[in-house]
């Protein structure tokens, strides 16, 4: 989790921007709720390129004390520090790329305190085509970074390309598995190049950009539950804030991005946020899905594409599924479609990955629905969070609104003790067999957290359901 200056600046970076969106990130309560890696991208190096010794320099200009002394900074504020570079003769905006220069550059981004490299695929001079071709390029550099002795967390950033998702996780924390987001839900756009895959394909020749929140989903759904703890598909970084979706659909996509268990790295600018924008990302029960200790995907249980179309003539729904480490149930339900439609899901879909046909033991359980959003921060509450001046000002709001302290108490102790700022509100039951039935608005989604309800007496194998551990269900 964190922030990543390309979506809002692209090479527009500076030490400015990394030091005020770093303070940005503290005052309003973010690195608190977990966002704690500020990642350079592209176009911080000198435009001359390596010096006489072969080594990478930034650019003076922008970074007049260089590069060791902003990850000081982040590091004394309790922050952490991400860069980028390309697997490549050239990064995406032609500077001076790793290609066949893994170790000195490994040795350069060690030195300079780096916690994670964005890694990207530019010019990689004909070295694709094949995953052994792709994943021998990459391995380089994950080799190169082992060897400093530093731990530098790796995202890989070529677009889903031969078949990332098989041996991705070999060697990196995470990997892009599609062509580079724009801030658009469902709008088809030429330049995200695999637009006209048919659904479950996951070869993609030319992965492009502009792609939409429902092109990545569909690209992801075949292969969602390759993401295991340590190593996670990439979605891309997030749009919220950005200006060019609804309210409704930044919060679809900032819940889908933590039920995927999607990296999330901001991409808007923090300072100035909109209050709106910032009742979405600092929401702690959505962030709960995200950092949840199970540390595996939701994946799809259903897609139903004959529904209203929209303005781009898309008409489908999702319902993504995922269990939780505490043997609760992620649940959320998609509307991409042109019309507010009923989205009906039985507990034998939503608990197939334990049993076909109903056949899961969780079937025959009640489950208490609770809402995620149901105590999204007040609009009001966020505007006064923005326009505080002091530390102490801001410290008295989050206060005053219970808000969730990641650093006081970590997610993993958070949902193991119950902290009922983790859960959402529960707002009714779906018997055991049953079936979960919500309206959901055109383009929008709903999120729920499924809690079994414990009944006196129940037996379960045998055994008193008090009794029942968490692997048993």
């Amino acid at each position: 989790m964190g922030w990543n200056n390309w979506n809002a600046f692209g090479c527009d970076v500076s030490e400015e921007l990394l030091l005020t969106t770093s303070d940005a990130i503290i005052s309003l309560g973010l690195r608190d709720l977990g966002y704690d890696y500020v990642v350079l991208d592209d176009c911080w190096q000198d435009a001359n390129g390596r010096d006489k010794n072969g080594k990478l320099q930034p650019e003076l200009n922008k970074f007049p004390n260089g590069l060791k002394s902003i990850s000081d900074h982040l590091h004394s504020k309790g922050l952490k520090y991400g860069m980028y570079s390309s697997a490549g003769e050239m990064t995406c905006a032609r500077f001076a790329g790793s290609l066949d220069h893994e170790v000195d550059d490994a040795n350069s981004f060690a030195e300079w305190g780096v916690d994670m490299l964005k890694y990207d695929s530019c010019y990689h001079m004909g070295r694709v085509g094949t995953p052994t071709v792709s994943f021998n390029r990459f391995k380089a550099m994950s080799d190169a970074l082992q060897a400093t002795g530093r731990n530098i967390l790796l995202n890989l950033c070529n677009w889903g390309e031969d078949l990332v998702h098989t041996w991705g996780m070999s060697i990196s924390n995470s990997w892009r598995m599609s062509g580079d987001i724009y801030d658009a839900f469902t709008r088809p756009d030429d330049l995200c190049g695999c637009n006209t895959l048919a659904p479950g394909d996951v070869n993609c020749v030319a992965p492009g950009t502009h792609c939409s929140v429902l092109f990545i989903l569909n690209k992801v759904a075949p292969y969602a539950d390759r993401s295991i703890p340590g190593g996670w598909s990439d979605l891309d970084m997030l749009e919220v804030g950005q200006g060019g979706m609804t309210d409704e659909e930044y919060k679809a996509h900032f819940a889908l991005w933590a039920g995927l268990k999607s990296p999330l790295f901001l991409g808007n600018d923090l300072r100035s946020m909109s209050p709106k924008a910032l009742s979405i990302i600092n929401n702690p029960a959505i962030l709960a899905l995200s950092q949840d200790p199970h540390g595996r995907s939701m994946t799809r249980v259903r897609r139903d594409t004959n529904v209203a179309a929209d303005e781009w003539g898309i008409g489908e729904t999702h319902v993504w599924a995922g269990h939780l480490h505490n043997g609760d149930q992620a649940v959320i339900l998609v509307n991409f479609g042109g019309k507010d439609i009923d989205i009906k899901v039985s507990l034998a879909e939503l608990f197939i990955p334990f049993g076909p046909g109903g056949s899961a033991p969780h079937n025959k359980f009640d489950w208490a629905i609770h809402d995620l959003w149901a105590h999204r921060m007040s609009e009001a509450t966020a505007e006064s969070l923005i326009a505080a001046s002091t530390e102490p000002e801001r410290a008295a709001i989050l206060k005053a609104a219970n808000w969730y302290n990641a650093t006081e108490i970590p997610y993993e102790k958070g949902l193991r003790e119950e902290d009922p700022r983790l859960f959402g509100e529960k707002i009714g039951v779906v018997k055991a067999g049953g079936v979960l039935k919500e309206k959901v608005k055109s383009h929008s989604a709903k999120v729920f957290r499924l809690r079994r309800v414990k009944k006196e007496g129940e037996v379960f194998k045998g055994k008193s359901i008090d009794r029942v551990t968490k692997d048993e269900l």
